[in-house]
């Protein structure tokens, strides 16, 4: 069975990173996994930082 990637919802706007998908906005490609991202990065859609996320279960 293949490991599953985690996802992190942004606790700001809701914004949920998948790893399987990555951030086409930022140049992330799919496979990076958000521990990965860099420690300076933002939310997508609403700007706050890397540690405004929360892990989502599921």
């Amino acid at each position: 069975m293949a490991e599953q990637m985690v996802r992190y919802k942004c606790i700001g706007c809701r914004y949920v990173y998948d790893p399987k998908v990555g951030d086409p906005t930022a140049g992330v490609p799919p496979g990076v996994e958000f521990e990965a991202l860099p420690d300076d990065g933002v939310c997508p859609e609403c700007m706050v930082g890397k540690g405004q996320f929360v892990m989502v279960e599921g």
